[in-house]
């Protein structure tokens, strides 16, 4: 008998994917700013802990043994930048229009060509430094400098996020040298869970009925985000499919216009556009071995693999 045909990559699939992928998130985010009683570090922890019990019979399909690691504190610092982007992320779409707040909060890759730079001593090449300085004249326009800033910074919140995220996603480049993927994530969602939960406790406020929904998903949201973006990068590499990762903005634009009516002017439009440019810029010139920034994730640095 013939053996069936090998199920090969597919860029359009992996498009399609990444696309999906970033849906999860601009709901998940529009779930955040809909919770709106509910706290920054609550919604953090419902994230983390329902994503990490989705999730771990997924790391742990291969026994307890396959957890085992020599790197936790990289692990740690990982956890620790990603979770604190979340909280922030949070806390800022809660006060501004959610596709400012979500621009902002994913501009990681105008910062990972700095953070690398300081971190690992990487050199920054020309088009990428083009693509930041085009990038950061977009987010000049969204945040509309002047002293409002510092009455009310929630946009620099929003900027410190992707700061953060920046850093995660370089901690999980590194990670990902060693870890396989169901490791890194089940660290992350575990350290994140306990590190959210004394805060959250601290701030607990009783959620309604329909905030427990969207407690519910948010992590569930997370976690398909996850999955989805494992399954992409299977299909294709990150300089391959980096300008389908700014649907979010996209979708966040389109949420946040029929349920809260906010209408972006020009001016920000404008700043959507060139920060969106700057970071396809860095993503496809700026990652390591030239394959984009989500290429710090650990899959967009080799060639999918063919799967039976």
């Amino acid at each position: 008998m013939n053996a069936p045909p090998a199920s090969r990559p597919s860029v359009a699939l992996g498009a399609f994917l990444i696309v999906v992928a970033f849906a999860c998130v601009a709901v998940m985010s529009a779930l955040a700013k809909g919770a709106g009683s509910v706290p920054a570090s609550v919604l953090a922890f419902f994230q983390s802990a329902i994503s990490l019990v989705l999730l771990s019979p997924w790391a742990l399909r291969g026994g307890i043994r396959t957890l085992a690691t020599k790197r936790l504190p990289l692990h740690l610092l990982r956890a620790g930048a990603g979770l604190l982007s979340q909280v922030l992320m949070f806390v800022a779409v809660k006060k501004m229009p959610l596709v400012n707040a979500v621009l902002l909060a994913n501009s990681a890759p105008l910062f990972i060509p700095l953070v690398s730079r300081v971190w690992l001593k990487k050199p920054v090449r020309a088009p990428v430094l083009a693509g930041l300085g085009i990038g950061f004249v977009g987010v000049v326009l969204v945040l509309r400098p002047s002293l409002a800033l510092f009455t009310n910074p929630v946009a620099l919140i929003a900027l410190a996020a992707a700061v953060c995220s920046a850093f995660a996603l370089v901690s999980v480049n590194r990670l990902s040298e060693t870890e396989p993927a169901p490791r890194v994530l089940f660290y992350y969602f575990l350290v994140s869970t306990l590190a959210s939960l004394p805060f959250a406790m601290l701030a607990w406020v009783a959620p309604t009925s329909i905030e427990w929904a969207f407690l519910g998903g948010i992590g569930l949201m997370m976690a398909a985000s996850q999955v989805l973006i494992l399954q992409a990068y299977r299909h294709a590499t990150a300089s391959r499919i980096a300008a389908f990762n700014y649907a979010v903005v996209i979708f966040s634009g389109l949420i946040g216009w029929v349920v809260w009516k906010d209408a972006p002017g020009w001016l920000s439009l404008v700043g959507v556009l060139l920060v969106t440019t700057g970071g396809i810029l860095s993503t496809v010139f700026g990652g390591p071995r030239s394959t984009g920034h989500l290429g710090w994730l650990g899959f967009g640095n080799h060639p999918p693999a063919v799967t039976a």
